[in-house]
């Protein structure tokens, strides 16, 4: 598929790619951004497009799994990370107060990686997916899946070191 059909094609499904993302999500600029990451994917596959029967059903089955995906992460975000540092931080006090501002830095580090990368980092560590997985979840190489988990982790790594000197 060439670019200009891509746009063309793109242009015809947004509208209602973001119409189901919204009600998935129940957020415009959550759904907004789920929109622009099926389109991101869609335009990595415009050389394989042609291989299959509908983009469109392609394009709201990409939609679907990426609005659970970020229903999942929300919700283990807002759960499950505050109930380990709970859990982590023992009867101390002050050790609660530095495993919390710790976690929360950790949080504000991953907040700043790309997308994908956040995504990535949210499906080995907190969702427990295998590299190959997520490559195939992704529409990715597991080496590339690899890669990516290795520069978020620096990066998160990085940040946390500067911040605790």
């Amino acid at each position: 598929m060439e670019q200009n059909e891509f746009e063309i094609e793109a242009k015809r499904m947004r509208p209602a790619l973001l119409r189901m993302a919204t009600r998935y999500l129940e957020d415009s600029d959550d759904a907004e951004d789920v929109v622009q990451d099926v389109l991101l994917k869609l335009w990595f596959l415009r050389g394989k497009l042609d291989k299959y029967r509908s983009v469109d059903a392609l394009a709201i089955v990409i939609t679907k799994h990426l609005c659970i995906n970020c229903i999942r992460g929300a919700r283990i975000e807002k759960v499950e990370l505050e109930e380990g540092v709970r859990i982590g931080s023992g009867d101390n006090p002050e050790m609660k107060l530095v495993a919390e501002e710790n976690m929360q830095e950790i949080l504000d580090s991953i907040s700043t990686l790309p997308n994908l990368q956040q995504a990535i980092l949210r499906m080995k560590h907190i969702e427990g997916f295998e590299v190959e997985e997520i490559a195939r979840m992704t529409g990715s190489t597991p080496v590339a899946v690899r890669t990516n988990l290795s520069r978020a982790r620096k990066k998160v790594r990085e940040q946390f070191m500067i911040h605790n000197r």
